[in-house]
């Protein structure tokens, strides 16, 4: 297993941001250093290692890449200087900060330690769990989460943010110690959760499920995973604090994302942990660690946030059952592979059109001949003018999808090209 300098595949938030009871969940990325201004940071999502690749100082996480950041080919990602981008609909989230990136993030308070305690975990807590890590920014960094397996042919439940913006995934079954590849059967980012298919699996032993229903406050729990990607896995043990808690995490722009029905606990949750199960007493899955509240950086876990297990087998369940919507979205992204700017803001290009700025290197653009100074102006016959129509007519497409692209060059002269597109990162 890599060693990683920071796996950030858990949400956290600073001291300061405790006072006003703020709480960051998944489902962004930031660089491995936190970066820190005004009253909260958003410390998530996927990215670790090495600092997420930067272009032209632009961040990037899957889809078209327009002026500000990444965005997938479903949704937008803003991402100015200084700012965390959150990135909605089909396309993938982008994440990522400049210098002083903020985040605010506002939910339920925690005003004290969390005073449960880390152990080893035992071979019966780790019936049915996997280490999960990622490679993010095409091979600029990785992420380490955990995960659940739900089926014997090699099915896991994660958290969404464990996997967004990922291009390969490694998945360790942690009862046999061996390692899969694995491929995105689905996410849904509304619902911070996704489910995975382990590659040539098969006879695994899935983990003991329970039930949230009976959950209540002062019941003994535990949540075990991939804390730090350190040796062995942590069993963090503590007590429901509170129930059907809210969490809404936002970037500087003001785009956010809500997951309520949490659960809210002392266990001293870690960076890592996300996507691993919550156990109780029985040892029997509860429900899923999602969040954490932090004293400070490197400071103590205030309090622990998991997603009741019965509402996360319902979203894997419409998973599995194909649904793709705006809230489940089905594979990977469909992926074209440029760098894009508004419209005639390269070289003062005065065409109607999308100017690129960039093209990722093996990249269906590249293999179409499109190269920085060129003017997209067309894809499958459906006009594009801007950043977000570009994004629009990739989120109708699928990874595999044979489509015309027409644009014109730096001297004026028009090109068409038939591409087949490639698969963007997780969203």
């Amino acid at each position: 297993m890599p060693t990683l300098r920071r796996p950030v595949a858990l949400s956290l938030v600073t001291a300061a941001a405790l006072a006003a009871g703020a709480v960051g969940y998944g489902g962004y990325q930031l660089e491995s250093a936190l970066r820190s201004s005004g009253s909260a940071v958003a410390v998530g999502g996927t990215s670790a290692g090495t600092e997420p690749a930067r272009w032209g100082g632009r961040w990037y996480a899957g889809g078209a890449w327009d002026g500000d950041g990444w965005s997938g080919s479903g949704g937008d990602a803003s991402l100015g200087d200084g700012s965390l981008g959150a990135g909605t609909g089909n396309g993938g989230t982008t994440g990522g900060t400049g210098s002083g990136g903020t985040a605010g993030a506002t939910g339920s308070a925690g005003t004290a330690t969390a005073t449960g305690t880390t152990t080893e975990a035992t071979a019966g807590q780790v019936r049915g769990v996997v280490d999960i890590v990622t490679t993010v920014d095409y091979g600029q960094s990785q992420a380490a989460g955990t995960g659940i397996v739900l089926t014997s042919s090699g099915e896991v439940l994660t958290n969404n943010h464990v996997v967004d913006g990922a291009t390969t995934i490694t998945v360790t079954v942690l009862s046999t110690g061996r390692s899969y590849g694995a491929t995105v059967v689905g996410t849904s980012p509304a619902n911070d959760l996704a489910v995975l298919r382990l590659r040539g699996a098969s006879g695994l032993t899935t983990a003991p499920m329970g039930t949230s229903a009976s959950l209540a406050v002062g019941q003994a729990v535990t949540g075990v995973g991939n804390a730090g990607n350190d040796p062995g896995t942590s069993a963090a043990s503590g007590t429901v604090t509170a129930l059907d808690q809210q969490v809404t995490a936002s970037d500087g722009d003001g785009t956010s994302e809500t997951v309520t029905g949490l659960v809210r606990t002392s266990a001293p949750i870690q960076a890592g942990d996300s996507g691993g199960p919550l156990l109780d007493s029985a040892g029997k899955v509860v429900g899923i660690d999602t969040a954490a509240e932090t004293s400070g950086y490197g400071g103590q876990t205030v309090a622990g946030y998991a997603i009741p297990i019965d509402h996360a087998l319902d979203v894997a369940a419409a998973i599995l059952s194909g649904t793709d919507d705006a809230t489940y979205h089905q594979g990977v992204p469909a992926f074209l592979g440029v760098q894009t700017g508004d419209s005639g803001t390269y070289a003062g290009s005065s065409v109607a059109g999308v100017p690129v700025l960039g093209v990722v290197s093996g990249s269906a653009a590249q293999g179409a001949g499109l190269q920085a100074g060129d003017t997209i102006t067309r894809v499958g016959g459906t006009a594009v003018s801007s950043q977000t129509g570009l994004t629009a007519v990739l989120s109708r497409r699928s990874p595999g999808d044979r489509v015309v692209v027409d644009w014109v060059d730096a001297a004026g002269v028009a090109h068409h090209a038939t591409v087949t597109l490639g698969s963007g990162p997780a969203d």
